[in-house]
């Protein structure tokens, strides 16, 4: 699923092309990708709406419309691009919402799978649900006592923790994995028994490795586009992730995989991570 530096690269390629832009004719082929908005009442809330600013949210794009904010939660294999001519017959295939320009450009939600969500919040709505999200780990504000804060307080594995939406904004699998490494702590260490210094490595090498993502545009470990539809290329760069069993870069102990910290794989080395 497209983390923080995949939905910021997508965010960065779009927000030209659309702030300002009137939107005109709008088409849904799927309704299954709609959360807590219904066909009808999204197409009449898109239509005519200008768009005023385009920032991300955690994993999510969102489009400021005045009364009303499009979030777009892309999942696995979503993407956002604007184009600025006629699709092919694959691109209109997989295309699930499409909105045209009033500069003839189109705004095209594609979704191989559907695995994605929309959702039309007004005000109240957003601030509920932007409430619930954690602190935007590239933040300034965002120090590393506000992130031992979240981790001192509780007993789950740090990787969990990490990737919890309600503690930190934007963080998956792929930069947990990265991060902790980076930082030399076992992933499966619980939150509590991490140190003030701890804390300070953590938060250095998150806020590092995310923003050496979005300037390599994302990764690209399979569906991953950009907003322009080109792939990322911090795959190139990753340390553990995706790397169970091949030696590590640093000490050259061979990486172990497990899926019994979160249920996703963790990649680690027992030696350099502690």
């Amino acid at each position: 699923m497209p983390e923080l530096p995949e939905v910021e690269t997508i965010v960065r390629d779009i927000r030209p092309a659309l702030v300002g832009r009137r939107i005109g004719r709008v088409s849904l082929s799927h309704d299954d990708i709609l959360r807590g908005v219904s066909r009808r009442r999204l197409l009449r809330g898109l239509r005519g709406a200008t768009i005023r600013s385009v920032f991300r949210r955690a994993k999510h794009a969102v489009l400021d419309l005045g009364k009303l904010r499009l979030v777009v939660q892309p999942g696995m294999t979503g993407s956002l691009i604007v184009y600025d001519r006629r699709l092919t017959p694959d691109e209109t295939r997989y295309a699930v919402l499409r909105a045209s320009l009033d500069d003839g450009h189109e705004l095209v939600y594609r979704d191989v799978r559907r695995i994605g969500k929309l959702l039309l919040l007004g005000e109240k709505d957003w601030q509920r649900y932007t409430g619930a999200i954690g602190p935007e780990p590239l933040d300034p504000d965002f120090t590393p006592e506000r992130l031992g804060l979240a981790l001192e307080s509780s007993r789950q594995a740090v990787k969990k923790i990490l990737m919890s939406q309600r503690h930190l904004a934007g963080v998956g699998n792929i930069y947990a994995n990265e991060a902790l490494f980076a930082a030399g702590i076992d992933p499966s260490k619980p939150g509590r028994r991490l140190t003030p210094d701890d804390h300070r490595r953590l938060h250095a090498e998150l806020r590092r490795i995310l923003e050496a993502a979005i300037a390599s545009n994302g990764t690209t470990v399979r569906d991953y586009r950009t907003g322009t539809g080109e792939s990322g290329s911090f795959q190139l760069e990753l340390l553990v992730y995706g790397r169970e069993g091949e030696p590590c870069r640093r000490c050259g102990t061979r990486l172990t995989g497990t899926h019994e910290i979160d249920a996703r794989i963790s990649v680690f080395c027992h030696r350099c991570q502690s």
